[in-house]
């Protein structure tokens, strides 16, 4: 991990989980697998507030736990990965892709084991039921069975899967299971066992939940009350039949969707609709069969594909021929032929097509920075691969001095590199070709650690903001509270329009600017996180083996 990964992972465990958490977190990252008796000396803070902080990362599967390396016996030791972190700056992503697939009760299904880590299923439906029933009209409530089966729905899909059971949960020595956990894969909650089907076939199955009602609209108490009824929730929570059995979110088929709608995306505006939709007929088919490290899909007949293509699309069959032999003969080559068994066998080259968005992804850089005619010559180099200074003023067609300040200024920044073959081994420059190149992957890594200091830039920048208008904010809030607790009283409009007028007009003006301003920064750190998500899925392929 670099530096600038560090910086981004405790930026966001600050954002999420306050100063303490990211101390912790930090230290982690930065010192590797640690007892709790080192990382209290060494981050100087109390036992009580490491031994919290711990309960956290582990809860939001940012921290798992393992034997200590010296053997049985030995303290056990806690560590953390950049990647695990990460994750975070993808929840809006995830919550929208919920809320696209399977509507609000998705949306908050997802939204409520984010925000917690892990729950029950019934604790889930329960608190689902409730925010939605709170915003349904007066005398309406949504029924616990609706939120049970989009829940279901979800893990039939693969969105969600079982935490595996605890193992050892008496003490932290004894909280040590036999196999460590893997970064790779999605970190668990409490154990360092990976929730794969291979390692845990009951990862998809969804328990026999004895949950009837609907849910309860929120009503207005003291404090008191509400522990009470928190209690409650709890003691109930035992007698519905999945006591123990805890959701998470596999981020893991997150990803993967969202890399089959960049494929999807990508066709759609190369080529049209209709080639994307016969990709997306293709990828669909071949969710459940293709392993998510598979350079392509399994093979599938041109029969299967037409069969399986919605009937709303109105594709006759020699329209679909025609349409999967433009994909093959396409440069881009997102579709592959393997045979021509069953009107011919067609996979989606997933790996070939992760390389090919993140070139787009590093020739649109260039042009923004450094305009098109940089552009071309990215562009030139990486079609033609190795080229000398008069070659590339050839084929670009660019005067010697202009396409010779372009070469030195992306030499400077590294997108190009020079490669020096001499002809005698006293590598004296008249007698040694100067070749320039691209090199791909470490070209998409430095792009990679510049979005990730661009992220960490975004979010200082809105903390600031934030910071800077704390008092102001707090006001708007408390005025918004005082005025929703009178609405919902039925006060008089000559009240509301009084309470209105505590904030001044110069003070709304600040306000709807910095609400924009922070609008502005979110959008652009989610636009940046989609470029961040292509490199890296371009990158975890190229180390993945085919």
């Amino acid at each position: 991990m670099t530096a600038q990964e560090v910086r981004l992972c405790g930026l966001l465990l600050r954002e999420h989980f306050g100063e303490v958490v990211e101390k912790v977190g930090s230290h982690l990252l930065r010192g590797g697998a640690q007892n709790l008796r080192t990382i209290i000396h060494e981050t100087g803070l109390p036992l009580d507030l490491v031994k919290k902080s711990l309960c956290v990362l582990v809860q939001h599967g940012a921290c798992v736990f393992s034997s200590g390396r010296k053997g049985p016996g030995s303290p056990t030791e806690y560590r953390t990965s950049c990647d695990w972190i990460l994750r975070i700056l993808r929840y809006p992503r995830y919550i929208y892709t919920a809320k696209t697939l399977y509507g609000d009760t998705g949306e908050l299904i997802i939204e409520e084991l984010l925000q917690r880590g892990h729950l029950t299923m019934s604790s889930t439906v329960k608190t689902v039921a409730d925010r939605l029933t709170q915003n349904m009209e007066e005398g309406r409530c949504m029924d616990y069975s609706e939120v049970s089966s989009a829940f279901s729905k979800l893990v039939e899909t693969h969105f969600l899967q079982r935490c595996p059971t605890m193992v050892g949960a008496g003490t932290s020595a004894s909280a040590t299971p036999s196999t460590p956990a893997t970064p790779g894969t999605p970190a668990t909650p409490v154990s360092t066992a990976v929730p794969t089907p291979e390692s845990f076939p009951d990862c998809y199955k969804v328990p026999h939940v004895t949950l009837l009602g609907r849910g309860k609209r929120q009503l207005s108490s003291e404090d008191g009350e509400d522990q009470r009824n928190a209690k409650k929730a709890k003691l109930d929570s035992q007698t519905h039949g999945d006591e123990g059995i805890c959701w998470q979110v596999n981020f893991e088929r997150f990803h993967l969707h969202f890399r089959d709608q960049a494929i999807v995306s990508a066709v759609a505006n190369k080529l049209d609709q209709t080639s994307s939709e016969i990709v997306r007929t293709m990828l669909r088919m071949s969710e459940v069969t293709t392993s998510p490290t598979a350079s392509c899909t399994k093979p599938l007949s041109a029969n299967e594909i037409f069969r399986s293509i919605p009937t709303s699309y109105n594709i006759l069959r020699p329209i679909l021929d025609q349409y999967l032999t433009l994909l093959v003969d396409d440069p881009m080559e997102f579709v592959g032929k393997t045979g021509e068994s069953g009107g011919g066998m067609f996979v989606v080259n997933l790996h070939r097509a992760l390389a090919n968005l993140a070139r787009a992804t590093l020739e649109s850089v260039v042009q923004e920075r450094f305009g098109s005619r940089s552009a071309r010559i990215f562009r030139l180099l990486l079609r033609k691969r190795h080229l000398e200074q008069k070659q590339v003023e050839d084929f670009a067609m660019i005067p010697a001095k202009e396409a010779k300040d372009m070469l030195y200024t992306l030499l400077s920044q590294d997108l190009v590199q020079l490669q020096e073959i001499p002809k005698t081994p006293d590598f004296a420059p008249s007698r040694t070709f100067y070749l320039y190149t691209v090199n791909q992957l470490p070209t998409a890594r430095m792009l990679l650690q510049n979005c990730y200091k661009t992220v960490a830039n975004l979010i200082e920048r809105r903390l600031f903001e934030t910071k800077e208008s704390k008092r102001l904010l707090e006001k708007s809030q408390r005025i918004e509270a005082i005025l929703a607790s009178l609405q919902a009283s039925g006060a008089e409009p000559e009240q509301l329009t009084e309470v209105e007028e505590m904030i001044t007009a110069p003070e709304k003006q600040q306000l709807d600017a910095l609400r924009v301003h922070i609008n502005k920064l979110d959008s652009a750190e989610n636009q940046v996180d989609e470029t961040i998500f292509l490199i890296e899925s371009y990158v975890t392929s190229t180390a993945s083996p085919s």
